[in-house]
Formats: structure tokens, C-alpha cells, sequence
């Protein structure tokens, strides 16, 4: 902190002041910029890049050599025209614009900045409310056989606000993950979706599907999350080998001894796992086959131009190979064509979903008869 204090004084020109506001946060105050908005703006970057430029530089420490960055963020005032909190709120945005970028990089505070801080912190406190106010909904998607048979469904979580509408999942998922809320979310789904498949084996035409729920890595990663998912088992009455949970290969990154433990603990109990987006992200072979993995799904990205892109029908045909050795099923999930679902029906694939066979649904739409889905998609011509 000693060494950055002394090339931030470096840096920066006589008259100016330099100061730390905590941690490993400094301020920076330049005076006597351009009379200009342009001339200032223009000034200010080239001292905010000297000073980008000097913190980078190697630090030599206790006989050790430390590389590290900074990032930056900057706000223009007019003296008193501006109360010091505003300047320092809006520096603040600026910064972590900044990292936002990727670090090691100067921003510029711009008005739009205060209007998305705003309206982040207007959706998250919407979103802290949506569990009490039982606002939020799981859809299912319907998966398929080559013969258009459904073998269970994918349970998706929709947020119904009473003014803003439904709320588009990548507008709150992440930041549900990122906040922590997505465990009492994950939960709440955890127990709907079983539930619900308590209902479905009471009838003989629904006792044989399953549903896949999707896990985020904050909420697998939780301490209590196998013992959440043996209570919801119990209080439910579901059967566990009914239920799939769905985990991402990003999960696979770190604490990948951990992560397969906690798998083996939850497959003790009869659940089943997917990998999702399979291909999408690094998943090392020599982890893949040492996971107790029951399904992999080609992702959508994949199945797009599965007709016209040699690379994507590669990849794709290469994944029904790794499948098969690894004696593991396969989902192609994002099919929209009758052509791409011919196209892997021909090479074997062992399930289908996609809006070629249905959008997510509320329960209400299918609860009363899934079974009859292979009518409406012959109906469709398929």
C-alpha cells in the first residue's frame, strides 16, 4: 500500500491531492482542469492512464516479485456545484464500471450509469420480495423421444411481478446468484418441482417422468444443500429417482474433488444428474467419466446451425459418441426445426427439447394431460 501511496504522488501533478479512502481504495483530486467539458475529460484520461500505467509496474516486496492492476474510475465536478458525497458515489459507479470491463482499465462516469444503479437496486429490492409475495412460478418444457413420447420435463423459474410483468430470467437470475437469494429461490423450486412429481406418480399415465430442476453453483456449493434435498424428498413423498438435477461445467472449475463427493452423497440418495450446455464451457474428460452423470445435453448454440455448420454438426456428433462410451444419455435441448430434430433422430440421439415440441409451460397448461403431446406434435406435421 506504501509503494502504490508513493506512485499515485508520482503520478500526478503538483497541487493535486492524493489520499487513501480505505482498504485498497485512493482518491484521487485534480485541479484546475480545462474550462472545456472536452478539454477536461480529455486531461483527465491522460492523467487517470499515467497513473493505470504506473501501478502496473512490477513491485518488489519482502524478495519477492508482485505483478498487480488497478481500475480506475473517475467523475468531473465544478466545485461546489456538487455535494462531495454525489462526486464519490459517482466515482464509485465509474469504478466498478471498470471492473465490470475486465480491470486494469479507466471509466468515465456517464449519467446512464446512475440509471442503471438505479435500476438494479430497484430490481433486487422487487426481487428480495418475490419469494414472500409468491410471485415467482416454475414452467416446464417437455422432453421427448425419437417417437415423441414424453419422458419428463425441464422445470424453469419465471418471475410474474404484478407491474413489471414476467420478468425475463437473465434479467434476475444472475443477479439472484450473485446477491445469495438464488438459495432460498433454488429451494423453493427444489420443492415445487418435487412436489409436483408426487403428483404426477399418483397416476399411471404420469408416474414414469422426471423432472430436471436446475442447480446454480452458489446453491450447490451451499454446506446445507444435501441435507435440503433429502428433506424435500422426504416432505414431498417424490421419488428421488425421478428427479434430475441439472449442473453447469463452469461448477467443475474449482473444488472439483468436493463437487464430485457432494454428487456421490446426492446420488446415494437415487437422484440423477445432467451436465447442461455441455460443450459450452471445459469440462476435463478424466473428471467427466469419474462423475456419477446420468444425461449430457447438447446446447442450443450447438443445434442452430446444426444443419449448415460443419463445426457444429461435428461437435455435435462428437457428443453422442463421447455419450454412448461413457454410457450416458443425451438431450438435445433449443430445437426449433423439424430438419434438426430429423438430423439427430437419424444419428440416435436419446431425447429432444426445444419449441419444435413446446415452450415452457405453467403447470396448469399440461398438468392435466402431458401424455398427450405426441397428438399436438403429429398434429404439428413432425
Amino acid at each position: 500500500m506504501r509503494q502504490v501511496a508513493r506512485r499515485l504522488n508520482h503520478s500526478v501533478r503538483p497541487g493535486d491531492t492524493v489520499a487513501r479512502l480505505g482498504g485498497d481504495e485512493f482518491v484521487v483530486l485534480v485541479n484546475e482542469l480545462s474550462a472545456t467539458l472536452v478539454g477536461a475529460m480529455q486531461e483527465t484520461q491522460t492523467i487517470a492512464e499515467k497513473v493505470r500505467e504506473a501501478l502496473e509496474q512490477v513491485y518488489e516486496f519482502g524478495g519477492h516479485t508482485v505483478h498487480t492492476s488497478s481500475s480506475i474510475g473517475v467523475s468531473l465536478f465544478q466545485g461546489k456545484a456538487t455535494a462531495q458525497e454525489e462526486i464519490l458515489k459517482r466515482a464509485d459507479m465509474a469504478l466498478y464500471r471498470a471492473k465490470a470491463r475486465g480491470r486494469n482499465q479507466v471509466s468515465m462516469f456517464d449519467p446512464s450509469m446512475q440509471a442503471e444503479v438505479e435500476t438494479h437496486a430497484s430490481l433486487m429490492a422487487d426481487l428480495r420480495l418475490a419469494l414472500p409475495r409468491e410471485e415467482l412460478r416454475l414452467y416446464y418444457q417437455v422432453v421427448v423421444d425419437s417417437d415423441l413420447r414424453p419422458l419428463g420435463y425441464e422445470a424453469l423459474l419465471r418471475w410474474q411481478h404484478p407491474e413489471r410483468g414476467m420478468v425475463p430470467p437473465l434479467d434476475f437470475i444472475a443477479r439472484a446468484e450473485d446477491s445469495g437469494l438464488i438459495i432460498p429461490i433454488g429451494t423453493w423450486a427444489l420443492q415445487t418441482a418435487c412436489h409436483q412429481l408426487a403428483q404426477w406418480a399418483q397416476s399411471p399415465e404420469t408416474a414414469h417422468l422426471t423432472v430436471a430442476v436446475n442447480i446454480s453453483a452458489r446453491q450447490f456449493r451451499d454446506p446445507e444443500f444435501v441435507a435440503t434435498v433429502q428433506r424435500t424428498l422426504a416432505a414431498s413423498g417424490a421419488d428421488p429417482h425421478r428427479l434430475r438435477l441439472e449442473l453447469t461445467e463452469s461448477m467443475f472449475h474449482s473444488d472439483v474433488e468436493q463437487t464430485i463427493e457432494k454428487m456421490n452423497l446426492l446420488r446415494a440418495l437415487g437422484t440423477g444428474f445432467s451436465l447442461d450446455d455441455f460443450g459450452t464451457g471445459y469440462s476435463s474428460l478424466s473428471y467427466l467419466k469419474r462423475m456419477p452423470l446420468d444425461v449430457l445435453k447438447i446446447d442450443k448454440s450447438f443445434i442452430n446451425d446444426i444443419l449448415t455448420d460443419q463445426d457444429d454438426a461435428a461437435i455435435a456428433q462428437t457428443i453422442l459418441a463421447l455419450a454412448e462410451t461413457l454410457e450416458l444419455q443425451v438431450v438435445a435441448e433449443g430445437i426449433e426445426e423439424p430438419e434438426q430434430f430429423e438430423w439427430l433422430r437419424l444419428r440416435e440421439c436419446h431425447a429432444y427439447q426445444g419449441y419444435l415440441f413446446s415452450k415452457p409451460q405453467p403447470i396448469e397448461a399440461i398438468a392435466a394431460a402431458p401424455h398427450r403431446l405426441q397428438d399436438t406434435a403429429g398434429a404439428a406435421g413432425l
